[in-house]
């Protein structure tokens, strides 16, 4: 259902960890992202069971699905008119023990 306005909306707060339910590797990225390539982008299922895309950073070896991630705040890009850096969330291999 979408709301028919603001105040219908319901704030909800997410741990910030999941699972990767789907990915993929990106080698030719859209226009923006071309120094980052390649680069894996994730379907996330967090536990409290929202799919969100993201991509993946931190990472040592190739992840899989099923892996056990985390939501960090990074870099996402660089606007390159006004040399804004734009942060944003990406998900990376969890660290600490749930």
């Amino acid at each position: 259902m979408i709301p028919d306005s603001a105040q219908d909306a319901e704030r909800v707060r997410f741990a910030g960890t999941g699972e990767i339910y789907s990915l993929t590797l990106l080698t030719s990225p859209p226009a923006g992202f071309e120094d980052q390539a390649p680069y894996s982008l994730a379907l996330v299922r967090l536990d409290e069971g929202t799919l969100v895309t993201a991509q993946l950073t931190d990472l040592s070896e190739a992840p899989q699905i099923g892996d056990r991630v985390e939501m960090v705040t990074r870099r996402l890009y660089s606007d390159g008119d006004s040399g804004a850096i734009i942060y944003g969330y990406k998900f990376r291999p969890l660290l600490r023990q749930q």
